[in-house]
This record gives C-alpha cells, structure tokens and sequence, in this order.
C-alpha cells in the first residue's frame, strides 16, 4: 500500500509543470487530487487525463474568494483533507530599480499570500481528519540570492520562512508543513524566464544546467519530493527545507 493511498489532496498551479506532475504522481500513488490551476481548460485536461480519481477547480489563488472556494469544494466531494501543496507560482525577472509595483504585487499576491490563502481554509479540514501535511514550493532562490529576480527571491524567502512558522504553529494538531526547493526545472515557467530576459531556450537551458549533476531537473524530480513529504513515510519530518536542485544551492 503506497503512502499516499486513500489521501484526499489539493495541489494548486497544477494544469502544468512541476504541479501536474505532482498531481499525476499523487493519483498514481492512491491519492484522490483537486487539479487547482487559474487555467480552467489546462485544470480539466489533467483532471481527466487523471481519471475518476481528480476533479478540476479553476482558481485563482491571489483571491480569497476563489481559495475559499477551491477548499470548500474538494473538501465536499472528497469527504474532507489530508495534503495541501501549495505549488502555484510566477516570476517576473527585474531589478529592484526596474519592476513596477504592479508586477510587484502580482508576484507577492500569487507566490506568497496565497499559501496564506489556501493554507487558512485548509488547516481546519486536516485538524478535523486528524492532522495531515501541507506542502509549499519554494525555491533555491528562496534560499540564496539570484540576478535579475528581485521580486521572485523575495517571495520564495519569505516561503521558506513562512513554512516554519506553520510548522511550529500548527504541529500540536499533527499538521507536519514542509517546503521543496526547486533548483532550474523543465517547465513552461522556465522558458518564460527566458523569453523575459530575452534569450533562446536552449542556450538559457544549458546555463542552468551548470550544476553539480549536469542537468536541469524535471517535473517529475520535485514530484516525487513533494510526494515523499506528503506522504505517511515522512511522519516525523516537519518544518523542513528540502533542496530538490541538482547541487545547485551546496
């Protein structure tokens, strides 16, 4: 019996990239999987591309509305919670001298306020099932500095931080809250950066790939991450930062 069998899950951002891979994994392993993403038509193709097992919200998450009613929803047709992952995210590749308060507030209201979001609706369903674990992506810029990315490596920091403070605040109800540090993966954010900082994939590609093991990561690397610290095999592993880069940040 997989660790994740019979978890009734919700993984937000997850019409692509390292969030579908999460909710595909999670379905694989047992999981039953709310498909949260702001792109309804992308939600629905990984719902049913799922199967029986994942139902689509379209959602979102910077809006208190709609995070309240993504939780709602998934608890109701699930029967209640166990995961939350709270993988949603975007980056806009500036200075601090050349981002524009608008982009500014985008990046906070969508890679940082909705893990508060999401993680206030939810907490009282994993409280009620029992305890349960929540899941935050982070980043390794979350962890050290990088060029051009102000506002991503300020609302990545304050993930990570964010992360152990729910930890220490929520373990008395057996909620175990974690955080995964993405390093460069293979997804459509990353070739959105390039095209940002006005660079050709492949090579924007090989410059990431300068690490340790001589690659970018995939979708599935980080998945398999977050399922592991979803999952009943991680039970003691609480208010955790887990690097997931290749080297990258060592």
């Amino acid at each position: 019996m997989s660790e994740l069998d019979g978890k009734r899950a919700i993984v937000t951002g997850a019409g692509s990239g390292i969030g579908r891979a999460t909710a595909e994994l999670m379905a694989e392993q047992g999981a039953r999987v709310a498909v949260v993403d702001l792109d309804a038509d992308a939600a629905r193709e990984v719902a049913e591309g799922i199967g029986a097992q994942a139902i689509a919200i379209a959602t979102d998450v910077s809006k208190a509305a709609d995070c309240d009613n993504a939780v709602a929803t998934a608890a109701a047709e699930f029967g209640g919670l166990d995961v939350l992952v709270n993988n949603a995210g975007i980056i806009r590749r500036s200075t601090v001298c050349e981002i524009t308060e608008e982009d500014w507030d985008l990046v906070m209201a969508v890679n940082i306020k909705s893990v508060m979001l999401m993680s206030r609706r939810a907490i009282p369903h994993l409280k009620a099932a029992g305890g349960g674990s929540i899941v935050n992506t982070g980043s390794g810029w979350g962890i050290q500095g990088g060029g051009q990315a102000v506002s991503y490596c300020a609302s990545k920091g304050a993930v990570v931080n964010m992360t152990r403070a729910m930890a220490i605040d929520h373990g008395p109800d057996n909620i175990r809250v974690n955080c995964v540090c993405p390093g460069d993966t293979a997804t459509p954010m990353l070739a959105e950066e390039a095209r940002q900082l006005g660079e050709a994939p492949g090579a924007f590609y090989a410059d990431a790939a300068d690490r340790p093991l001589r690659r970018i990561g995939q979708p599935r690397d980080i998945a398999s991450a977050i399922a592991y610290l979803a999952g009943d095999g991680a039970a003691f592993v609480s208010g955790a930062v887990l690097p997931v880069d290749g080297a990258g940040t060592a």
